[in-house]
């Protein structure tokens, strides 16, 4: 077993493509910290820079077979951030962009009926959908979003671990997205 952590990022890379998990843990050792500032400082939100670099160790090791690098380990790493970075900035224009037009349509009174049957019937869609989920994510789904349990609540509540409840979120949140497009922006967000 090689000491991980005289590896270069090149051998480590290398063992990662092949599933050592070890390679895993010294590569997020190494540049957790230092991503993690990079992202925080364009994000200026703690737990969303947590989430950010999370996500991007998760994303790099269920696609590490076809791990191949153009660059540098760290220059691969940043650039993801940067990109992931990007992302967020431009989700929180829209979903910004959004409830505003929705106050100006609120403001604005027009409270018809129409409005109210669209209403429920998006309601009806949205349950419909939260229904359709796994058991298990659409109680942290709905403890989270509808009772607004933080995920250590969720988590003692459900008796596993907060990273369970964060991954259980992530899978939800991606299959409502896809079920419900555009709408999730102005219902969750």
């Amino acid at each position: 077993m090689p000491a991980y952590t005289s590896l270069n990022d090149s051998e480590l890379v290398a063992l990662l493509r092949q599933g050592d998990s070890l390679a895993y843990t010294e590569i997020y050792n190494r540049y957790k910290e230092l991503l993690y500032i990079f992202a925080y400082r364009r994000l200026r939100d703690r737990e969303e820079a947590r989430d950010l670099i999370h996500e991007l160790f998760l994303s790099i090791w269920n696609k590490r077979s076809a791990l191949y690098l153009h660059s540098t380990l760290p220059a691969y790493l940043y650039i993801s951030v940067r990109n992931r970075v990007i992302d967020i900035m431009a989700h929180k224009n829209l979903s910004s962009r959004y409830m505003q037009s929705f106050e100006n349509y609120v403001a604005s009174g027009h409270n018809n009926a129409d409005h109210h049957v669209r209403h429920k019937e998006l309601a009806s869609l949205i349950n419909r959908e939260i229904d359709n989920l796994p058991s298990k994510m659409r109680r942290v789904f709905e403890l989270s979003r509808k009772e607004y349990y933080t995920r250590k609540q969720i988590a003692e509540e459900l008796e596993i671990s907060e990273e369970t409840v964060k991954s259980h979120m992530h899978v939800a949140l991606k299959i409502l997205r896809v079920k419900l497009g555009s709408f999730m922006s102005l219902i969750f967000f």
